[in-house]
């Protein structure tokens, strides 16, 4: 029996484009998760009770980073953005947008601009040692928010001097959506 060298070649041919349509699509979908977790969105989890009742110590998170690149942050997102330009991130709620006054009174109330805020989000009032810097009008640039957590009382948030305005471009993305624990999976309001 004569072997068959053109057919051998043919067959090893074949494996060699296997293996590389197999690579190929491997690096695809790589490159794929890559651009979604950069540019579209990202699972973070959240640490402590800064957003209680909101959410929860564990609660994991998928933050939305595409949105922001079509409209601007509104009132009440919850966003994501880093504590001091490190690594540490930190979850709160916007309170005031660009070009806003805020102030909070000794009750704890919240003013924009003079009006007082119709806010439904915070778990407590807020106390009167909580108030921090608001307690004079605060001035917000044109590229400046104030968040706060829903749990006021127990957050460390714009009233303070360490975290202070968050600069729009801090912003990471929304929270969008509650993944685990799966009992309370759905949209973040």
């Amino acid at each position: 029996m004569k072997y068959d060298y053109a057919h051998a070649r043919q067959q090893n041919m074949r494996i060699v484009k296997e293996i590389g349509g197999v690579l190929l699509y491997i690096a695809f979908l790589i490159i794929i998760m890559w651009l979604v977790f950069n540019y579209v969105g990202q699972r973070t989890k959240v640490s402590g009770s800064s957003m209680y009742a909101t959410l929860e110590d564990g609660d994991n998170l998928w933050i939305d980073k595409l949105t922001y690149h079509f409209e601007e942050p509104k009132r009440f997102d919850i966003v994501v953005f880093p504590y001091q330009d490190s690594s540490v991130y930190y979850i709160k709620r916007i309170i005031g947008l660009p070009g806003e006054k805020i102030r909070i009174d000794d009750e704890g109330n919240i003013y924009v601009n003079g009006t007082p805020l119709n806010d439904e989000f915070g778990y407590e009032p807020i106390e009167p040692g909580m108030v921090g810097r608001a307690n004079k009008d605060i001035f917000l640039g044109d590229n400046e928010y104030f968040v706060l957590g829903d749990n006021r009382n127990d957050s460390k948030d714009s009233r303070f001097a360490e975290v202070g305005n968050i600069r729009r471009d801090q912003i990471e993305g929304k929270a969008a959506f509650r993944i685990w624990p799966l009992s309370k999976f759905g949209r973040i309001k």
